[in-house]
């Protein structure tokens, strides 16, 4: 099952004997569990009826036991297992798949990571629960993770401002959550576009001054631009690691290779191949433009050798402001 179709059957009030929750994304995970925690039982039935017990603390024998027990004065009682990847011996927990009470909703927290298909539990706890991995999103899938995150709460995000967010937070969509929780207090009910400017005002992130504007000016081979830019990063180096501009620009490269070799190199195309927003598409076929093919590959090169240089091989002394200025002259001349 998925995670909207998890979320759909709970808030319809169908609920499983066993919910197992896996994987490395613990967004997800926290969703599931506090919808159960904060919606199946009434406040007064969750003081005989609601358990949270620790993998750290407990043996599997305890949670059977604590699974087998009948609700008072309730139709369910729900049990949750936090930190379950810590119990030495998950797989026990097979007996009790196999015959699951039903009026007990147990939901375990089995983070980073993932039960091993093959073995007897993992198919009990399908045939007679819910197993959900939560995997975590590639960098590429976050804007449009942010975009329906922004529609279910009736707001909208421009591509530009959604890339910033996702160039500045990565992938930890919990922390995603947080930040776009907020900005939605900051701008107020009344402001329907969250917009770059938002961002900077609220969060905290350059609409001018970051890697995205950077990987566009060299695209568009806007030298001024890429200069006044990297001046900037040299006054703040911290912010501005350059370990994290060499990854941003080789993918960047990457994908104009792949422009290179896709024959419909038509922008609607173009965004699917890439996996990006037809906004961020015009700009890789501007930059397919300017640097061929042979100097694209060159480029990639120069990126990973300038990335290991910044890590210490054969440029211990060198500072990484100045790594980075020679970096990008020798991609732009």
């Amino acid at each position: 099952m998925t995670f909207e179709q998890i979320i759909q059957e709970l808030k319809q009030k169908k609920y499983r004997p066993i919910y197992f929750l896996m994987g490395d994304e613990g967004y997800y995970i926290d969703e599931i569990t506090n919808y159960i925690a904060n919606n199946v039982l009434s406040e007064e039935e969750k003081g005989f009826n609601q358990s949270i017990l620790y993998g750290k603390d407990v043996e599997t024998t305890e949670i059977i036991h604590a699974a087998r027990r009948f609700p008072m004065m309730s139709q369910h009682q729900v049990i949750i297992v936090k930190e379950a990847q810590n119990i030495a011996k998950i797989e026990d927990l097979e007996v009790y798949a196999n015959n699951p009470l039903h009026s007990t909703i147990l939901v375990v927290n089995y983070r980073y990571k993932t039960l091993d298909k093959r073995k007897k539990v993992y198919k009990s706890l399908a045939k007679n629960g819910v197993i959900f991995e939560a995997k975590k999103l590639y960098d590429n899938q976050v804007p449009q993770w942010i975009n329906s995150y922004l529609n279910n709460k009736g707001k909208t995000i421009d591509p530009k401002a959604s890339v910033l967010l996702t160039e500045f937070l990565g992938s930890d969509l919990s922390k995603i959550a947080h930040e776009l929780d907020k900005l939605e207090l900051a701008i107020g009910s009344s402001t329907q576009q969250i917009t770059a400017a938002h961002i900077e005002k609220n969060i905290g992130v350059s609409k001018d001054y970051n890697n995205f504007e950077l990987q566009d000016a060299i695209l568009n081979k806007d030298i001024a631009k890429a200069n006044k830019i990297i001046l900037a990063f040299g006054k703040n180096p911290k912010a501005y690691p350059i370990q994290v501009t060499t990854s941003t620009l080789f993918g960047a490269f990457q994908k104009l290779l792949m422009i290179y070799y896709t024959p419909d190199k038509s922008e609607r195309n173009l965004a699917t191949v890439l996996k990006v927003h037809p906004f961020l598409a015009k700009r890789y076929i501007t930059g397919a433009r300017h640097y061929p093919a042979r100097k694209v590959v060159q480029i990639i090169s120069l990126i990973r050798e300038y990335d290991m240089k910044s890590k210490g091989f054969g440029s211990a002394t060198t500072e990484s402001s100045e790594l980075l200025k020679e970096l990008i002259f020798k991609i732009m001349h």
